[in-house]
């Protein structure tokens, strides 16, 4: 997808707004990031309601987006917006002045296991069940809800497809095997192995949304989809597969989470781990995406997987295309856009709104390269099989 240029020549508001200036501290951190309130390029924020400025400085992020949500604020490109503030680590600067709510986050999941089995289906119930409909207009043919790799692909269903294919070279998938895919969807990678590989597919997921449709989308093939958390898996297994379900699982849980991938992979077997990754180690997670988009989520470092990773597995492959996600997720938004004339009497305007900043936002993260990510082929220290890494 082309991408606008960012100068700014050509942009102009479509409409002026007049409110207080901002306080000085904010203008100014605006200011190292390139950005104007009130300003003329198409990453400036136009405020409509001088809220807003209590919101940041009173409750940041969390107070930015809900502020966002409300309209007290405008931006063109909330994209490029996010990818500039984010370069300059903003969001770090706007959390050390609320340092009491930041320390609140820090505690609470430093103190709670918020990924906790009784809170297992809490991100399928508030995220995932919110409407296929949703997913099935911004996503692409396979429903694939994880980056694409656009390595050859210039269009977004290619990018996936080569993700999925990607994915099944590097688990060396051949007739007759088993696969356990932890967090699988609505069955895309499942039916793609299955039919392109030949292989017997056990999908996990904690939605019932996705079960139902996984289920629909796999008839005919030696697919099974169960509501399951990962924790209650049992049997044995050749290979093991996990995309975009990891940064669900929480720090406290990482230990037990390759304990079950060790427990049911076959001494020989192969685990494709394709998660987000942060580029630093963090005690929290941003507020807002917290409490709107992924409830009790955690984003992990290098050093955290690679932690909890010594004395369980070995790491035959660690790829990183983290890039790949900023192109994804505006193709996303793309796709949502030209759908939204039918799910709008059904949403409203509030919920394109969250749904805009949370694209938006997400591809700003991972264009500013704080987020990456990465695919990790693992096998137990028992494989004696030798193993080529595939790109």
């Amino acid at each position: 997808m082309d991408r606008q240029t960012f100068d700014g020549s050509s942009f102009r508001p479509e409409k002026r707004w007049a409110p207080a200036d901002p306080p000085a501290v904010l203008a100014e951190l605006a200011a190292a990031a390139g950005v104007r309130f009130n300003g003329d390029a198409p990453w400036d924020i136009q405020v409509r309601d001088p809220a807003v400025y209590r919101m940041l400085l009173t409750r940041g992020s969390l107070g930015f987006g809900e502020a966002y949500v409300d309209g007290l604020w405008e931006c063109a490109r909330l994209d490029e917006l996010f990818h500039r503030l984010l370069s300059i680590n903003a969001d770090e600067t706007i959390g050390n002045w609320n340092r009491l709510r930041l320390l609140g986050e820090i505690l609470r999941h430093g103190l709670f296991n918020l990924q906790a089995g009784d809170r297992a289906f809490h991100v399928g119930e508030h995220h995932y069940d919110i409407g296929n409909d949703v997913f099935e207009a911004m996503l692409d043919p396979t429903m694939s809800y994880s980056c694409a790799y656009w390595e050859k692909a210039n269009k977004l269903e290619q990018a996936q497809l080569n993700k999925l294919d990607m994915i099944c070279r590097k688990l060396d998938l051949r007739p007759g095997l088993r696969l356990l895919e932890l967090g699988c969807g609505w069955g895309g990678l499942a039916g793609f192995a299955a039919r392109r590989y030949g292989v017997e597919v056990v999908g996990i997921t904690v939605s019932r949304e996705q079960q139902k449709l996984a289920r629909e989308r796999t008839v005919g093939l030696p697919v099974s989809i169960e509501l399951l958390d990962y924790r209650e898996v049992h049997g044995q297994f050749d290979r093991l597969v996990s995309v975009g379900m990891f940064e669900h699982v929480g720090q406290k849980n990482y230990a037990a989470y390759f304990d079950v991938v060790r427990r049911v992979l076959n001494d020989d077997g192969l685990f494709l781990l394709h998660t987000i990754g942060n580029h630093v180690s963090t005690p929290k997670t941003d507020a807002w995406i917290d409490r709107h988009i992924f409830p009790n989520g955690k984003l992990p470092s290098a050093r955290e997987i690679a932690k909890a990773l010594e004395g369980r597995m070995l790491i035959e492959d660690w790829h990183n295309f983290g890039q790949d996600y900023d192109r994804t997720l505006m193709a996303w938004w793309e796709n949502f856009d030209r759908a939204w004339p039918r799910l709008a009497d059904k949403y409203g305007d509030r919920f394109r709104r969250k749904w805009k900043y949370f694209l938006m936002c997400s591809a700003g993260f991972f264009r500013s390269r704080q987020g990456q990510l990465w695919q990790l082929v693992l096998s137990k220290r028992q494989r004696r099989t030798e193993y080529r890494s595939v790109r």
